[in-house]
């Protein structure tokens, strides 16, 4: 009779297989798809190195690793993410989302008015991550979190409520139209597609296998962005913010379309990596 591997022999050999993958963390991915084929924390690995891995999840482990090392994110292989500390559930009906976009959350936050609660609008919420990390933040807020896909939403309302969140509200719509006719926000933030419909990157990294239509935005990739800026003051109160992600190319561009849409203290802030990515603008008081 075989004896299986151990625990510490098979995150090995997979991080062996995984480092054929480029750009990625192969040892933290194979802990990642290791803890969830044997449905325990990843603590659980480095716990019990030498316990076996018996065969039944072995096999299991192993149609993870082949699935992944086809291209398949881990995210949509274990149907969750972490983002702002929380651990939310992605599926392929939403982006996967992205530690860059933590950005978009660290410069809202300091803009919410102190002497009130605040209301926010998080255009395309996909799984919820943006309106989720700012509500954990922000109890006191009220957020309108849309998207145009029902399916996004009802993962995003899930993530919600396993969170406890009750002071999110979702809404179905494209952009600003999902919005309450008449009501005025804070804080509009949105994360949406901003890809060229030519973009290289679109066939690396596991983009073919997150929707397209959360991506791309026309020939430039600045559709959708020029459709929020040209909206969203409507929507937004005397000396309210729009806060936008974008392509790390795209900066002067988006800053441009602000200002002559009469957004006025316009400026671009940089990723970690040192790429311009989320842009803001105030509307005049």
């Amino acid at each position: 009779m075989t004896i299986p591997d151990s625990i510490a022999l098979t995150l090995k050999l997979a991080t062996a297989r995984l480092a054929q993958l480029p750009g990625i963390n192969a040892r933290l991915e194979a802990e990642i798809l290791l803890a969830h084929a044997l449905d325990k924390p990843r603590t659980h690995l480095f716990t019990w190195p030498e316990k076996p891995v018996e065969n039944s999840l072995r096999d299991r482990f192993e149609e993870l690793l082949d699935r992944r090392l086809g291209g398949e994110p881990s995210a949509y292989l274990t149907g969750q993410r972490e983002f702002w500390s929380l651990q939310l559930k992605v599926t392929s009906e939403t982006l996967i989302p992205r530690p860059e976009t933590e950005l978009l959350v660290e410069r809202a936050l300091p803009l919410l008015p102190a002497e009130r609660a605040a209301v926010i609008a998080d255009l395309g919420t996909g799984s919820g991550a943006i309106s989720a990390a700012i509500a954990s933040e922000c109890p006191a807020c009220k957020i309108y979190a849309t998207d145009i896909s029902a399916a996004a939403l009802a993962v995003a309302h899930e993530n919600f409520d396993k969170l406890g969140l009750a002071n999110v509200n979702c809404l179905r719509g494209h952009w600003c139209a999902a919005l309450p006719m008449g009501m005025k926000f804070d804080l509009i933030v949105s994360n949406p597609p901003y890809l060229a419909s030519d973009d290289p990157h679109l066939s690396e990294d596991g983009l073919p296998w997150e929707p397209v239509f959360a991506l791309v935005s026309g020939a430039e990739g600045l559709n959708d962005i020029h459709a929020i800026i040209s909206t969203a003051g409507a929507h937004l109160v005397a000396g309210g913010w729009l806060l936008l992600e974008h392509g790390c190319d795209q900066g002067a561009q988006v800053r441009r379309t602000f200002s002559e849409a009469g957004y006025q203290q316009c400026g671009t802030f940089r990723d970690l990596g040192g790429r311009e990515r989320v842009t803001q603008g105030r509307m005049p008081t």
